[in-house]
């Protein structure tokens, strides 16, 4: 199968706002609205966990790890690049972010990153919901964070 660079505008729109939805899940600490973004078997890796599969481990060993310790977290939206398949159902896109960590002294610090995510469209709603994702440091970038913000969900 030969992925394409070259989206239609609707398909590239819909995933722009995928990422846009779980930027403020991730900033908001709020996991109910993010789970809702994902499959439930996705399979995925990260900066605290190995590759797990299962939207249960993904939300427990990676993003309550992760978005309760820093702050002022973006997708850095005009980065945004999407590969989409032949029969637009299933894509890849690739993405970086922006972040605040927060030291062990309490000093903060730049926590930029990148993000790749494939999605599929739901057979029921013909949404898009990831199937995969890894979320990474840029390297070189100081970690972990250590800030102790409450989830909402």
């Amino acid at each position: 199968m030969t992925f394409t660079w070259n989206v239609p505008e609707d398909d590239y729109n819909a995933i722009r706002q995928w990422f846009a939805e779980w930027s403020v899940n991730v900033a908001e600490v709020d996991f109910v609205p993010a789970r809702a973004l994902f499959e439930d078997n996705v399979a995925s890796f990260g900066t605290h966990m190995d590759v797990v599969e299962g939207l249960d481990a993904l939300e427990n060993d990676q993003w309550r790890s992760v978005w309760p310790t820093i702050e002022d977290f973006s997708f850095n939206l005009p980065t945004l690049k999407v590969a989409i398949s032949p029969d637009q159902r299933l894509a890849m896109a690739v993405i970086t972010f922006s972040s605040t960590g927060i030291g062990p002294d309490g000093n903060r610090f730049n926590r930029p990153g990148r993000a790749t995510v494939a999605l599929a469209r739901s057979r029921r709603n013909a949404k898009w919901k990831a199937i995969h994702s890894h979320v990474s440091l840029t390297p070189g970038t100081q970690a972990p964070s250590h800030g102790k913000r409450p989830a909402k969900s």
